[in-house]
């Protein structure tokens, strides 16, 4: 995945994350870059990249 499309779906998750938990979406950028979600998402062998935004924003969630 071409790192402007990574970092559009990182900012749509982010936005999602801050609803759900509801905090501001800098709190929610802070909290999922210190996650194991955010570290998969970031290594593309886990194919993490390829599901869904509301996928990883529940992945998330569970951990």
């Amino acid at each position: 995945m071409k790192d402007y499309t990574l970092q559009h779906k990182i900012a749509r998750v982010i936005a999602e994350l801050a609803v759900r938990l509801n905090v501001s979406q800098s709190q929610a950028l802070l909290i999922f870059y210190e996650s194991k979600v955010c570290m998969q998402l970031h290594n593309p062998e886990t194919g993490l990249q390829l599901m869904s935004d509301r996928y990883i924003v529940d992945e998330f969630m569970m951990q």
